[in-house]
């Protein structure tokens, strides 16, 4: 049976905004999502977290609407709202029936073009990010791979963490938050998508109308790719049943021609329950429950890391085997 070709769209408005549709015209929903090409990569060293940050300020209220009134007015509908930021991007997004989808473009324009950043809200909402922080300090799986990355990188952005650090997050204030914004959330470092039961030409009026007067900043300067380190880095955390281990490699990015290669090479070495890692590790030896590698490209650089989590005692064993 011949599949059916997929109908994806793009348009570039003059001011630099990119806009990008697939109808798909066998379901009820639409998913439309806002994404930033600024992510925590483009924070300077004192500032990181500050992309995070603004992620979250932007759910405190807009011009138009408090934060209730932008939680409930997506619940009315039934609809999903939600937001991240990556080390390369942040992305606002939403899903709901496609009746409902110029309230929800409303509610995530209103979002990414008129946030308040008042400066009650963000002393909330800074002990909101450093509770953040101290939850994923205690999980140490997260704090492994933020250990590994530093070191795989070191005095580069890429090996930053997203959230920042407790230092840098009780000094941001609304001036950087609005400085940064402006340069940040320009047309031509944004990309809006649509996905679902909904015409190109739909959503291009959509964007027309709230983004089409928005002004591009320009290009803006960017590290370029990271060195990579390769230290042996031992951290000892108390009251932890385990010894959790993570050992990488340099991959390549996300567009490089040999990128198939290493999503094979990935699979074939911890990426299921029929790889080698899981098998030797898990199956034969019991050594580990949680054992996989991962890949995580960027845009220009990516590694391939493994991780495994064990006994102190079996930690060398589980090394040899890895290397092996």
């Amino acid at each position: 049976m011949a599949t059916e070709a997929r109908d994806i769209q793009k348009h570039l408005l003059p001011n630099g905004l990119v806009v990008i549709t697939e109808t798909m015209s066998h379901v009820r929903s639409v998913s439309v999502g806002v994404w930033i090409r600024n992510g925590s990569r483009r924070e300077i060293a004192e500032e990181n977290g500050l992309a995070h940050f603004m992620e979250h300020m932007v759910f405190k209220g807009t011009e138009r609407r408090s934060a209730e009134a932008i939680a409930r007015e997506m619940d009315s509908v039934g609809g999903m709202l939600d937001a991240f930021t990556s080390k390369e991007q942040i992305c606002f997004n939403a899903k709901v029936l496609d009746e409902n989808l110029p309230i929800a473009f409303d509610v995530i324009a209103d979002l990414v073009l008129r946030p308040k950043f008042d400066s009650e809200d963000l002393k909330k909402e800074r002990k909101v990010v450093l509770e953040e922080i101290k939850m994923d300090l205690d999980n140490p799986e997260y704090l492994l791979h933020e250990i590994f990355t530093r070191g795989f990188w070191p005095g580069h952005s890429l090996g930053r963490p997203i959230l920042g650090t407790p230092e840098t997050v009780k000094k941001f204030n609304c001036d950087a938050l609005r400085t940064r914004y402006q340069n940040w959330f320009a047309s031509d470092h944004l990309v809006i998508t649509a996905a679902g039961h909904v015409q190109h030409d739909q959503v291009l009026d959509l964007v027309q109308r709230e983004f089409g007067a928005l002004i591009p900043a320009g290009t803006s300067e960017r590290e370029g790719a990271p060195e990579t380190q390769a230290p042996i880095r031992l951290e000892t955390k108390r009251d932890l049943e385990q010894a959790h281990l993570c050992i990488g490699i340099p991959s390549v990015p996300l567009a490089h021609q040999d990128r198939f290669g290493f999503a094979v090479l990935n699979n074939l070495l911890g990426g299921g329950m029929s790889s080698r890692l899981f098998q030797n590790i898990r199956e034969k030896r019991g050594l580990a429950y949680a054992v996989f590698s991962e890949l995580t490209p960027y845009s220009d650089a990516g590694m391939m890391t493994v991780y495994a989590g064990t006994a102190a005692d079996a930690v060398c064993q589980v090394i040899d085997l890895t290397i092996q």
